[in-house]
C-alpha cells in the first residue's frame, strides 16, 4: 500500500512523489517517461531545466516529450524564435509584423544572392542557359536575364540590366484590363502621344481583331523585362484558344507607356 506523500518530489518534472513500502533506492521520478525525459535533459550539452507545466492541460503521459522541443529553434516560447500565430519559426523581431517583413527581406536577398552564386557556379562549369531554366522551371531566356551577366560588345564592359521596380507588374495588369474588357482603365498610364493616337475604342477594335484571327483569350503567360536607352521593354506571352502572341509595352523613364502591340509570337 502507498504510504502518504513525503516532502520528496520528482526530479523531472517536480511532482509530490509518493513512496512505496519496501527495500531498494529511493524513488526519483513519478514514472518511467519522467526517467525519460531525465535522461535526455542530462544528455544535452548545457541542459536547461525542464518547463513547468500545468497538469490538467498537459498529461503525464506527454511530460517526456517536453524536453525534446523546449529550447530549440522551432519551439514556441516567450523567449524563443518559434513558430507562433504572429511569426515565422526563422524570423526574429519578437512578433512584430513590421521586424518579420524586415527579415522576410534579408533572408530573400541572401537566398537571391545564393541562388545567383549557385547559377555563376553552373556557368562556369559549363550548364547551359536551357538546362539552368529547366532547373528553376522558366525559359533560357527568362534565366538570362535573371541571372545572366551581358557584355556590351563594343566596350567588353558589363552592361546594366536594371529594370525599374513594379514596370513588369504593370505591364501585366495593362494586358489583364485589356483580356477584361476594362480598356479605359488599360489606358490610363498612357503619355500624351499615346492618348492623342490610341483611344479606348481603338484599343477594344484592336483586341476584337485578335480574338477574331485565334480565338478565345485564355491566360498571361511569362513576362520578360529588357531595360532601353530610353526606358524598358516588357515582352509577354498571351495564350489564346488557337495561338499564341507577344504583347509588348513600351515604358520612357518616367513609367508611361509609349508603345502597346501585340505581334506574332516567335517561332
Amino acid at each position: 500500500m502507498p504510504s502518504n506523500e513525503t516532502g520528496l518530489a520528482c526530479a523531472a518534472c517536480g511532482r509530490p512523489l509518493v513512496l512505496t513500502a519496501g527495500r531498494g533506492r529511493p524513488r526519483q521520478y513519478c514514472n518511467a517517461a519522467c526517467r525519460s525525459a531525465a535522461r535526455r535533459m542530462r544528455n544535452r550539452a548545457g541542459g536547461t531545466p525542464l518547463p513547468k507545466v500545468k497538469d490538467k492541460l498537459t498529461g503525464l503521459g506527454r511530460h517526456e516529450t517536453l524536453d525534446m522541443v523546449q529550447g530549440t529553434p522551432g519551439a514556441a516560447g516567450p523567449e524563443g524564435a518559434g513558430a507562433t500565430a504572429r511569426g515565422h519559426p526563422d524570423l526574429p523581431g519578437g512578433g512584430s509584423p513590421l521586424a518579420a517583413i524586415v527579415s522576410a527581406r534579408q533572408l530573400s536577398a541572401a537566398a537571391e544572392a545564393a541562388l545567383q552564386q549557385a547559377v555563376d557556379r553552373a556557368r562556369a562549369a559549363g550548364s547551359s542557359w536551357r538546362e539552368i531554366g529547366e532547373v528553376l522551371e522558366t525559359s533560357r531566356q527568362a534565366a538570362f536575364q535573371r541571372f545572366g551577366r551581358p557584355v556590351d560588345p563594343r566596350t567588353g564592359r558589363p552592361t546594366s540590366q536594371a529594370v525599374p521596380p513594379g514596370l513588369t507588374d504593370k505591364a501585366m495588369t495593362i494586358f489583364a484590363d485589356i483580356a477584361g474588357g476594362r480598356f479605359e482603365r488599360a489606358c490610363r498610364d498612357f503619355d500624351e502621344v499615346m492618348r492623342s493616337r490610341v483611344h479606348p475604342d481603338r484599343l477594344a477594335a484592336g483586341w476584337a481583331h485578335t480574338v477574331g484571327m485565334i480565338g478565345s483569350f485564355e491566360r498571361l503567360g511569362e513576362a520578360l523585362a529588357y531595360p532601353t536607352s530610353g526606358g524598358t521593354i516588357v515582352h509577354i506571352t498571351l495564350y489564346f484558344e488557337a495561338g499564341e502572341r507577344t504583347g509588348q509595352v513600351s515604358f520612357d523613364d518616367d513609367a508611361k507607356v509609349v508603345g502597346l502591340f501585340i505581334r506574332p509570337a516567335p517561332a
